[in-house]
């Protein structure tokens, strides 16, 4: 430029002093050398140097996974100079664009919302050190765990409450029905948590699985009550109906021996003479003549009751409670689990 060389490009870092800066929290990482080194060093006219490699990283970076799937991550980059204090080697960030983000970048289950520069000098026996610190905010994407484990796992629920529709006496049927959906759900859950790593907390997802896991084996549960609700009428119209052989036997032979002593008392040549009960002297009871009214209020039908009174059965009422009953609390678990974790997401996302 104007008869003056622009800047000098070099390819090797020998020939220009280098600060000895290296990464905090990485586990791995790897150079680039297809087909020669991927690195160059700039020297611009006013002593300024650009020093670009190509590296590859693996750091890391505690998660908290109590949200999960609808977390955010906070991960770190430190890049910090290993032997050189600060009186002899400062890191400072540029004033504009410190970091740069390609455009088109694309991660399978996370979204970068943005990133934030600060320092993280750090004090130790020996001195003290400068250090860059680059905080980089994920977002979860929610749409592959919505369709992977919850509309699954909400199916599930749904298809043991098929069960309840079934006739109380189809057994094969609503236990295999009910073994099968316990099972499916049982492996649900396993395969969840072998993706994530253990923890000592419970997870949003953990939460989720657990309810849906005990919807099912309620279901499950249900059945075993109407079985022995079934059951148990049947015995009892077996002595509703001993009960009414007694009854209907008794009175034969009540009646049976009544004719008897009255074709007795007959040919003896007795009468049996009955008197009244209540004097009608002076108008009956007292001298007033005013005849007795009696008041009566009809009974308040609670019409729960009246309805459920259309099933004779107590087995058949456990069935008609339990088709209502259990989607309702679903529905309203639903209602608070959304809520709670929609809204905590929320205030995690503005802070």
């Amino acid at each position: 430029m104007q008869g003056r060389i622009q800047y000098l490009t070099l390819t090797e870092t020998d020939m220009v002093w280098m600060p000895d800066l290296f990464f905090k929290n990485e586990k791995e990482g790897h150079f680039h050398n297809i087909i020669l080194p991927n690195l160059y060093i700039r020297i611009y006219p006013d002593g300024g140097v650009l020093y670009s490699i190509r590296i590859s990283l693996t750091l890391s970076c505690p998660m908290d996974l109590k949200l999960f799937p609808l977390d955010r991550q906070q991960c770190q980059l430190l890049m910090a100079s290993y032997g050189w204090t600060t009186e002899d080697l400062v890191f400072l960030w540029k004033d504009v664009e410190p970091v740069q983000v390609t455009k088109n970048l694309h991660l399978p289950r996370f979204t970068l919302e943005k990133f934030i520069t600060d320092y993280c000098n750090s004090k130790t026996n020996t001195g003290e050190y400068s250090c860059l610190r680059v905080d980089l905010v994920f977002k979860r994407e929610f749409s592959y765990y919505l369709i992977q484990y919850y509309i699954p796992c909400c199916m599930l629920v749904i298809v043991s409450w098929v069960s309840f529709w079934l006739d109380q006496n189809a057994v094969p049927a609503r236990v295999s029905l009910g073994v099968t959906t316990l099972l499916t759900m049982s492996t649900q859950t396993s395969s969840i948590n072998n993706t994530l790593p253990p923890v000592s907390y419970t997870k949003a997802i953990d939460v989720w699985t657990g309810v849906c896991l005990t919807f099912v084996f309620g279901a499950l549960l249900e059945f075993a009550l109407v079985n022995y609700a079934s059951r148990s009428d049947k015995h009892r119209e077996k002595l509703k109906e001993k009960l009414k052989e007694h009854k209907k036997q008794w009175e034969m032979e009540h009646a049976a021996a009544l004719e008897a002593a009255l074709q007795e008392a007959g040919e003896d040549g007795h009468t049996f003479g009955m008197k009244p009960l209540v004097s009608r002297h002076n108008g009956g009871m007292g001298g007033d003549k005013r005849p007795c009214e009696i008041h009566l209020t009809a009974p308040r039908q609670n019409c729960c009751r009246t309805w459920l009174s259309k099933f004779p059965t107590r087995s058949k009422r456990i069935d008609v409670i339990s088709r209502i009953t259990f989607p309702i609390v679903f529905a309203f678990f639903n209602m608070a689990y959304w809520s709670t974790y929609l809204f905590t997401e929320e205030e995690e996302g503005k802070e």
